[in-house]
């Protein structure tokens, strides 16, 4: 039962980490392109963005250590290892994941810590759009390889 709320929580709030993300990006290159003042409102965007995206990487955390099919690859390593939609869940999606909440947290703390307003901007619209396209590429889409028949709203 758990793991079935769980995983709703985490198909639901992966919406909205892709908006505040992607508002995030749009935010960083419209800011750096355009030569804008870093406002307090950008703060709260930046801020905000890498906490949604937190919350999100501890949801998919508790998740993982309860999922029946990340059990399933552990404890079934040597085949589940060879299978595309197991090895997806067990390994590549939590680890890619982890790797984009680090690039966003990284990009963050490093825009945080910029002095002109344009650096600020600019480490934010890299760092970002990095996370952004890693956690695109690694959220299980009904259109995808690794996740076939996975719909865009869990329930």
């Amino acid at each position: 039962m758990l793991y079935h709320i769980l995983l709703l929580i985490h198909s639901l709030f992966r919406w909205l980490v892709l908006i505040s993300l992607m508002y995030a990006v749009y935010i960083g290159w419209r800011g750096w392109l355009g030569n804008r003042p870093f406002s307090k409102m950008d703060d709260k965007v930046r801020h905000w963005t890498a906490t949604i995206i937190h919350i999100q990487f501890v949801l998919g955390f508790l998740l993982y250590f309860i999922s029946p099919l990340v059990e399933y690859f552990w404890e079934n390593y040597k085949t589940a290892v060879h299978d595309r939609d197991i090895r997806f869940f067990g390994m590549e999606h939590s680890l890619m994941m982890l790797v984009a909440v680090i690039i966003v947290t990284i990009g963050s703390m490093a825009a945080k810590r910029k002095v002109s307003d344009k650096e600020k901007f600019k480490t934010m619209a890299i760092w970002y759009t990095f996370g952004l396209v890693l956690i695109l590429i690694n959220i299980p889409w009904p259109f995808s390889p690794f996740a076939a028949n996975r719909p865009y709203l869990r329930f």
